[in-house]
């Protein structure tokens, strides 16, 4: 009788769903969307349809799978199966997998979205070849996960790792979990998004302007790259700052950690050698013990969009 496995990115705007073979193999993905404004039992209800649609699209009995990861934003409680917080939604200890299981009637285990992302490069992406080693996602936020000696590190309750609320500058922007110069406010690509526009604002002949048609509500994440390529000063001066800060956060968490590699993640990081030569430069300038001492990689993720449901797929096979 064949096995299969699903694995669940849920989101805020979408929860993604792959169906895999017992041997890691992807057969098919669909994605169902989601709001803040829906109810628990709505969203726990969108997510069991749609683990019944990707089985009936594709002929499988759901006797047929073996268990379901779930890859979920929030501080996520997996021994007991829990969402303890999760902001945008305003959840607080919501028992997600027993209340999915129910609906169901298979396994379903549970982890935070960034951790399960980093576990997905772990072992199916860029981080297969480094037992110790760190995933940053530069979205709307820094999603962190951290693998150390091949183990996915969660922390007490799995409360941990949430390095994008490290504070790197005192007294700084305001963030949303209530301090002021956490990471996510200066290296996130929300933070690039934003000093691109102050950077327009504060420099009107700057090429950002053409490349906007003049709009500043069209700043997207390449905006500052691209004019900063074509030599435009302001543009140079924003991913000059935002290299520092994102460095100066990786320089943090190396000196910690001192993963074997360090793996960047999120639409940022399209740009390629020209962010990360520059970002390698600069952690190899200040990190405490030398990287040719101790050697440090530095890599985009492989596995895109998808990292989220292959994590979740890492998760329910382990």
């Amino acid at each position: 009788m064949p096995q299969y496995f699903i694995g669940i990115d849920f989101g805020g705007m979408s929860a993604k769903a792959g169906l895999f073979d017992a041997k890691a193999k992807l057969i098919a993905k669909d994605t169902v969307k989601t709001s803040k404004d829906d109810s628990y039992i709505t969203t726990v209800t969108k997510m069991a349809q749609l683990v019944k649609k990707i089985c009936s699209d594709n002929e499988v009995s759901l006797k047929n799978v073996v268990r379901i990861g779930l890859a979920s934003p929030g501080v996520i409680d997996g021994k007991a199966g829990v969402v303890v917080r999760w902001g945008n939604y305003n959840w607080t200890d919501r028992p997600l997998v027993k209340d999915l299981s129910e609906k169901l009637g298979l396994e379903v285990r549970i982890v935070n979205d960034a951790n399960a992302a980093a576990y997905g490069e772990y072992v199916f992406g860029a981080a297969k070849s480094y037992k110790n080693n760190i995933l940053l996602t530069l979205g709307t936020g820094i999603g962190i996960g951290i693998i150390l000696d091949g183990k996915l590190f969660e922390g007490t309750n799995g409360a941990g790792a949430e390095a994008g609320h490290m504070v790197i500058q005192a007294g700084g922007v305001p963030c949303s979990c209530g301090r002021r110069g956490c990471f996510e406010q200066y290296a996130s690509a929300s933070a690039l998004i934003r000093d691109t526009k102050r950077a327009m604002f504060e420099n009107k002949e700057s090429m950002l302007w053409d490349l906007t048609g003049r709009d500043p509500e069209k700043v997207d994440g390449k905006t500052a790259f691209d004019a900063a390529k074509e030599g435009d000063a302001a543009a140079q001066t924003v991913i000059k700052n935002y290299i520092m800060y994102l460095g100066e956060g990786i320089v943090n968490l190396v000196n910690i950690f001192r993963p074997e590699a360090v793996i960047l993640g999120g639409g940022v990081c399209n740009q390629g050698e020209y962010l990360l030569a520059p970002l390698r430069k600069y952690i190899a300038e200040k990190v405490y013990v030398p990287c040719d001492r101790v050697p440090l990689t530095l890599n985009r993720a492989a596995l895109g969009n998808d990292a989220g449901i292959y994590g979740a797929l890492a998760c329910a096979m382990d």
